[in-house]
């Protein structure tokens, strides 16, 4: 094949990268290109079609009568004139966007965005099948060698191709009209009937939940890519699909093809918390972070939009802006290009993929907006009066829809599914409660959705989910949802002084995944923030358990989390004395020696000045007695962050005075009192 392959996935719709044949290219080899391009088209005879059917079958029946003619041409071995040559050329650069035209039509999941688009993919249609038409008018036939009977079917393909009328089916029309039907009622306020959304999906052969959710993931994808002036139409699409997945299918027919919620990963949860580096608008990782007149920082292009669009108040804390004035956030620059380079993480990627104020905050079109309304009621009124199925799907399809945007949790919130999830949580069903806590988590990230788990006893809740969950998974999302509510300075006095909630955390590192390990972590830290918390953390034996991720783990980001909070209870003298106890100065050097995280090497810093603040002269003896920390703090100083660099040096000072006040070795004693703890 002389066309490069492109990946279905990797490639937009309605996009043909088409390659031409270069001059040089032999007839030969040019020729048997076209005949596997041809029967490449021919294997889409076995593919489904939702709608253009007559357009592609007439296409593939076309190529088919041609590929005869290859084939024909191939086998005698003929020597092809110049001008049919060129012919061939032309030809196949058709038949390679033919071929991308048809795996459009039929990819899985766009058939409702083909159906909308039918007259631009009957415009491709006509567009192509014109230019077959037009290179066989130049195609010197009667000079090349072919029997009489291959011609004349030829040039019966090549006249119908000239004369072909090609029109949008229909059927296809009337579907069309249906759905612009149903958003044009959305927008007024009116739900649909139920019979009219059952015949689209049933043109459409959208038979189950599966199918329809098929068809939202592809939706999203075109939305996120999309123009600015697409983005209202689909996201008017997107909220019809997602009624009609709510409304039309009573059951879902695969619930383990999406469990991808529970935050595992560094870049979504961390003891950095990269939500604090994330736009308030766009949702995603900040490129060039502004400060505005109220103290919010949100990324320099969505706060600019939002202002062009004549907003005078901060997206986040509905206060008016004295000014208009942004102010560059510099220190907070620095540490996400520092965590984007700890976790491998693109800020080119992210940016590409930013989602602007109009897809976030606010919904993107009327329609969309009041069919999310309808739909957070169908799924409010399930969780309190639905029979056990029906809460169990409608919390999972709080899961799917609560992880799209700001705008989808604010009305989902505000139409009451907090307080019924949190009933779930006590179900000994294991999938409505793992479905329930996962829900919880995505609401908990929105303010309001903190402030009434809270409000409605919800901390207790959770936390008995954690202690006692049915599953591993729920135990695991329950410490992530502490997390968040973590986030909130109040909440985390009223989290850590229920008595089950710290040791239940303290369980979940012992025991969990990878993934629960981290979620465990993580929630201590942010419960660690409150001063008042951090004895009970110590208290419950969470040091030599820390201790021990550091030295065998294999997951860097786990170690790094470890190290974080390690750092945060080593502020205090009890922590300090807990990692003296342990013997660990040679473990936390040679994390600082061998991590390529700064963050890491910030926190071994931060443990070791703590210390030795704390511990006094004979913490820093202990420190004194490894020669080669010294180098390794140099270093911090040179490559660290700021603030690491600041730590650093501060600990260089208290060596070299340790150093310079030690005569005749009596103050190099080590830590006579240390006691020697096997770090497990």
């Amino acid at each position: 094949m002389i066309q490069k392959k492109f990946n279905e996935v990797d490639r937009r719709i309605f996009y043909f990268p088409a390659v031409r044949p270069c001059e040089t290219v032999s007839p030969a080899t040019l020729l048997g290109s076209l005949i596997v391009l041809s029967q490449n088209i021919g294997n889409y005879q076995s593919k489904f079609f939702a709608t253009q059917r007559r357009n592609s079958r007439e296409a593939i029946r076309k190529i088919g009568i041609l590929l005869v003619f290859f084939e024909e041409i191939h086998d005698r071995g003929s020597i092809l004139p110049e001008t049919a040559v060129l012919c061939f050329s032309e030809l196949h650069l058709t038949f390679q966007k033919i071929r991308f035209l048809l795996e459009d039509c039929s990819r899985e999941g766009a058939r409702l965005w083909i159906l909308m688009k039918s007259e631009m993919v009957v415009t491709q249609f006509r567009m192509l099948i014109r230019t077959v038409a037009t290179a066989f008018d130049i195609l010197p036939l009667n000079s090349m060698d072919i029997c009489g009977e291959v011609m004349e079917l030829v040039e019966l393909v090549a006249k119908q191709a000239r004369k072909a009328r090609i029109e949008i089916d229909p059927n296809d029309e009337r579907a069309m009209r249906r759905v612009l039907s149903v958003l044009d009622l959305f927008e007024k306020g009116i739900e649909p009937e139920f019979q009219v959304l059952k015949w689209v999906l049933d043109y459409l052969e959208i038979k189950t939940w599966s199918d329809c959710n098929k068809e939202i993931k592809f939706l999203e994808e075109q939305w996120v890519e999309s123009e600015e002036r697409e983005v209202p139409f689909l996201s008017s699409l997107l909220s019809f699909m997602c009624y009609c997945r709510v409304r039309i299918f009573d059951t879902v027919d695969y619930q383990n093809a999406d469990q991808t919620d529970v935050p595992c990963n560094m870049e979504v949860l961390s003891c950095l918390n990269p939500e604090d580096f994330r736009c308030p608008i766009s949702l995603e990782l900040m490129i060039d972070p502004v400060t505005v007149s109220t103290g919010q920082t949100y990324d320099r292009s969505s706060i600019q939009k939002w202002l062009k669009a004549g907003h005078t108040i901060c997206p986040k804390t509905g206060e008016k802006l004295t000014n208009t004035e942004l102010v560059p956030n510099t220190n907070l620059r620095k540490l996400i290009h520092q965590f984007c380079a700890d976790n491998g993480v693109s800020l080119a990627k992210t940016g590409k993929k930013t989602r602007d104020i109009a897809r976030t905050i606010l919904p993107g079109s009327p329609a969309a907006a009041e069919a999310m309304k309808f739909l957070s009621r169908i799924v409010a009124r399930n969780l309190v009066f639905g029979t056990s199925e029906q809460k169990n799907k409608a919390a999972y399809e709080i899961r799917l829809l609560a992880k799209a945007n700001i705008f989808n949790r604010s009305c989902l919130i505000e139409a009451g599914t907090i307080p019924p999830l949190l009933n779930l949580l006590y179900s000994f069903n294991k999938s409505i409660q793992e479905n329930a806590i996962a829900a919880l988590l995505k609401l908990s990230k929105h303010a309001n959705g903190k402030k009434i788990v809270v409000e409605n006893g919800g901390l207790r809740s959770i936390v008995a989910v954690l202690k006692r969950g049915i599953s591993l998974e729920a135990k695991q999302t329950a410490a992530a949802t502490i997390f968040y509510l973590s986030s909130v300075k109040g909440y985390r006095r009223l989290i850590g002084e229920i008595d089950e909630t710290i040791p239940a955390l303290v369980d979940l590192i012992k025991e969990g995944t990878p993934c629960g390990k981290k979620n465990g972590v993580v929630a201590l830290f942010g419960l660690a923030l409150y001063h008042g918390n951090r004895q009970r953390v110590i208290d419950a034996g969470t040091i030599p358990l820390l201790l021990h991720i550091i030295a065998s783990s294999n997951k860097d980001d786990l170690i790094v989390d470890s190290l974080a909070l390690l750092a945060t209870l080593a502020e205090c003298l009890d922590g300090t004395l807990a990692i003296l106890q342990a013997s660990s100065f040679p473990l936390i050097t040679r994390i600082l020696q061998s991590t390529t995280s700064q963050a890491g090497k910030e926190h071994c810093v931060s443990i070791f000045l703590s210390c030795c603040t704390n511990g006094g002269d004979e913490a820093v003896a202990v420190l004194a007695k490894d020669t080669s920390v010294m180098s390794s703090l140099y270093a911090v100083t040179t490559d660290g962050t700021a603030q690491a660099s600041k730590k650093a040096r501060s600990l260089i000072k208290m060596l070299h005075k340790f150093h310079e006040t030690s005569s005749s070795g009596q103050g190099c004693q080590a830590f006579t009192n240390e006691q020697s703890v096997h770090v497990w």
